[in-house]
């Protein structure tokens, strides 16, 4: 049996992607744009199998159901009937609102075509790791990526090196798994919040500005765009019925803290996906002050420092 090894790192989405287009397809409602998160991430080693399809995550065995619409796309896209035995462990805590899905299903897509034989072009793996999870298709490209509107496959943008001061502190305010998963979280708003509509909306209006700002490398630009983003995004949630909040105390005071360092000059722009932690983006000259300030605030939190990352490739 061959069996073949990736790894990939998270995609943290600086406008959101929240909602889905087509739900049987996985395609986003919103356009996102992101950068892959070097110093982040998933290893994963694929066995071909005979009998049935497995995936274990840090140790841990996967439900069955998750993956097999996916493993199914995967089959036809290797043109292999086979099945598929599938390992991953991450560098970072799992389901906990820092895209470890978008790592976990791009470095899962690349290794089953490998254990398949079969060298797929990057446009190709990102169409298969969307029907794992729409963030995934973005995790198959280095530096900053776009994930349009309606699109079956992400594009890079730029490479890593395009920034290379851009720094992402991740704050993990709390490690544990989160008890709403981000697709059952989606649903709960595109069905039941009045705001989703305008989110929608809202959402395609920024997305010149936070394309001109990753061009321009304008750190300001775009991290009053990726705050409003991410406000609006959490807004949606807390509209929707019944209302529901991933934030914990630790994670206002953060934001409260880098409020508190813009007021002082320090470019420290908090975002916030479907999980209470937070992650700043900031310059490398201001990051010895951010952590400094944020130890300080919160000596229990985790602090990881991550930076433009590469696409796919193998450990």
């Amino acid at each position: 049996m061959s069996s073949a090894s990736c790894r990939a790192c998270p995609s943290l989405a600086l406008l959101k992607y929240w909602g889905k287009l087509d739900p049987r397809e996985n395609t986003p409602a919103t356009p996102s744009v992101a950068v892959t998160l070097g110093g982040l991430f998933t290893d994963t080693t694929v066995s071909l199998a005979a009998d049935e399809d497995s995936v274990s995550v840090d140790g841990a065995i996967e439900p069955a159901e998750r993956y097999a619409s996916f493993f199914e796309r995967m089959r036809r896209g290797a043109g292999r009937d086979t099945r598929f035995r599938a390992t991953s462990e991450n560098s970072f805590p799992t389901a906990a609102g820092i895209a470890s899905s978008s790592s976990g299903f791009a470095a899962l897509t690349c290794a089953c075509a490998w254990a398949s034989g079969v060298e797929l072009k990057p446009a190709r793996l990102s169409a298969l790791a969307r029907f794992g999870s729409a963030s995934a298709a973005r995790s198959i490209f280095g530096g900053f990526v776009l994930l349009d509107r309606g699109a079956r496959s992400a594009e890079q943008l730029f490479p890593p090196e395009h920034w290379p001061e851009l720094r992402v502190l991740v704050v993990v305010t709390e490690a544990r798994r989160k008890e709403v998963s981000s697709r059952d979280a989606m649903e709960a708003s595109r069905r039941s919040s009045p705001y989703y509509g305008q989110w929608v909306r809202s959402s395609r209006r920024l997305l010149p500005e936070a394309l001109r700002a990753v061009a321009d490398r304008d750190l300001e630009l775009l991290g009053e765009v990726a705050r409003a983003s991410a406000l609006r995004m959490h807004a949606v949630m807390l509209a929707a019925r019944p209302a529901f909040s991933y934030w914990v105390p630790l994670t206002v005071a953060v934001m409260a803290a880098c409020a508190e360092l813009r007021r002082d000059g320090v470019g420290a722009w908090e975002t916030m996906d479907a999980g209470p932690q937070v992650k700043i983006l900031c310059l490398e000259p201001d990051r010895p002050r951010i952590e400094k300030h944020l130890r300080a605030l919160a000596p229990e939190a985790g602090i990881i420092v991550a930076h433009p990352g590469p696409g796919v490739h193998r450990p």
